[in-house]
């Protein structure tokens, strides 16, 4: 307890505000143009705009431009004040109380308080809500407002990963009795409601988003631009053309052979950025036999990672065992230590041959707009049948697939999604047995559950790394998912397009520091 005490308050003191709000989405611009209106252009559509019960990785990218939470997830992995100013621990760990930003207004023109946001957070750490976030939020008792800017969290148990959990992945501070409206799920899609930069103007299925400026924003200054149009293209193809023709300002790129046409094209600038995202194959126990955990180490000692990677995004990302790139040091198990990372198609025969299932059938399920989707699942299928697997390959709707996923029918499918840098935030909702997580794959491993419960319970940090290291050992051993590789963020922008930076999560924080030179 004392430890972490003394962890925040040095986080604290090297935290002034004016620091903390320079590196908020990105790099301040001295020298900013502001107004004008910047085209977007992407791939993948989100199936909706709640930030609650909506978990697409396609919903979150967009609107952390409208919903903030009271921290911010940094580049480096720090939790930095973001609706919130400051904060203290109380020595035994369990009582967090927090200062909260001055002159924060909502998209309605309403001031902030604290009562708006303890009631977000029991909402949305309320089970009975339906909130895929309610799982990172286990530990809170209470969510209480102190006075008008002053909140206190108390916890069951010590949570080191706290301020990151509240961070913008879900939920977002909304006005208090939001959700007593009976169609307040629905209302996200045609009005914003949280404190961001942004704001909803239009949500134009299978055509556009459109965001403008927040003029009440509490940041002096910011955001730069008037307008972002974001406009969805359902090809790469397409992308590409609207790249060089101008109709796009700005996209993201994952075929190398779409960014090889546009890298040294004239007017268009290129950029690499590193990435908490991965590429996975997920398998839900649910579907037979991959509830034999011999079916699923046969699966794993057939793909050869390498391999889907290059045929998937080139040489623009970095094959992984369980763990992203940018956590890999300070959280990840040495590759060397993990079963099922190296291609061994005989005793992948042996072990099919011992389950009963020499010559199987299976269905993989990609998603449509990824498109990294369609050459990796094309060289898995050629990967698989050297162990006498068949596979078959199908298509879906991103909204289909969220369906199942949430539903726990997620079967033998591509995954592609991203982490707040934290273990817990990583692993917890994701694989611990339910109720506690969620455990989308219908794992149901109780010896797992039980270190990610220490990891979660422990502040030590030599400590938890130890714990999550077990804990991924056993991820590999047992394969209810296979993380693939983590593929770089590149981005595209016509070379008037300035001072954007994609963040490692591949949501969009850094549109609210880009602007249009004149």
């Amino acid at each position: 307890m004392q430890a972490l005490a003394a962890a925040v308050a040095l986080t604290m003191a090297s935290l002034p505000a004016r620091a903390a709000t320079a590196d908020l989405y990105g790099p301040k611009a001295a020298d900013a143009v502001k107004g004008g209106t910047l085209t977007f252009g992407s791939l993948v559509e989100p199936p909706g705009l709640d930030p609650y019960h909506q978990a697409a990785d396609g919903r979150i990218r967009f609107t952390v431009l409208m919903y903030q939470g009271l921290f911010y997830e940094s580049e480096t992995g720090e939790a930095m004040p973001l609706l919130a100013s400051a904060y203290e621990v109380s020595p035994d760990g369990l009582v967090y109380t927090i200062k909260l930003r001055e002159g924060v207004k909502f998209h309605t023109g309403q001031p902030m308080t604290a009562k708006d946001v303890a009631y977000s957070y029991n909402y949305l750490r309320d089970p009975k809500n339906g909130s895929p976030g309610a799982g990172d939020l286990t530990l809170i008792s209470s969510v209480d407002a102190v006075d008008d800017g002053t909140v206190r969290i108390t916890l069951s148990k010590p949570n080191g990963a706290l301020p990151m959990t509240l961070g913008n992945k879900y939920g977002g501070v909304v006005p208090a009795g939001y959700f007593d409206a009976a169609d307040a799920k629905q209302a996200f899609n045609t009005k914003s409601v949280g404190t961001g930069p942004y704001k909803l103007a239009e949500f134009k299925p299978n055509s556009h988003l459109a965001l403008v400026k927040n003029d009440a924003y509490w940041e002096e200054g910011a955001p730069y631009l008037d307008r972002i149009n974001i406009l969805f293209i359902p090809n790469s193809a397409s992308m590409i053309v609207a790249l060089r023709n101008k109709r796009v300002d700005l996209a993201l790129l994952t075929r190398p052979q779409d960014i090889q046409q546009v890298v040294k094209a004239p007017g268009l600038v290129m950029e690499r950025w590193p990435s908490l995202n991965q590429k996975a194959l997920d398998l839900g126990s649910e579907l037979s036999p991959l509830g034999d955990p011999r079916v699923r180490e046969a699966i794993a000692l057939s793909i050869d990672k390498d391999e889907i990677m290059r045929a998937s995004v080139g040489g623009y990302g970095k094959v992984i065992g369980t763990m992203v790139p940018a956590m890999q040091d300070a959280w990840g198990a040495p590759i060397d230590q993990l079963a099922n990372q190296k291609v061994d198609i005989e005793k992948a025969k042996k072990l099919l041959a011992e389950a009963g299932h020499s010559n199987l059938n299976l269905t993989l399920t990609t998603i449509n707009g990824y498109d990294w989707m369609d050459p990796a699942a094309v060289t898995m299928k050629q990967q698989l049948a050297r162990a006498g697997i068949n596979l078959n390959i199908q298509r879906v709707d991103l909204g289909v697939w969220i369906k199942n996923f949430q539903s726990k029918q997620m079967g033998f499918t591509f995954n592609d999604w991203a982490t707040q840098p934290d273990p817990h935030l990583l692993f917890y909702r994701h694989f611990h047995k339910a109720p506690e997580g969620a455990d989308f794959r219908n794992w149901n491993n109780a010896e797992a559950s039980a270190l990610l419960d220490q990891g979660l319970g422990e502040t030590d940090q030599a400590k938890r790394k130890a714990i999550y290291v077990d804990f991924q050992k056993i991820l590999a051993q047992s394969v209810p998912t296979v993380m693939l590789f983590s593929a770089d963020h590149v981005s595209v922008r016509n070379e008037n397009v300035m001072n954007y930076q994609q963040h490692p999560t591949g949501w969009f924080f850094g549109l609210a520091r880009a602007y249009i030179k004149k």
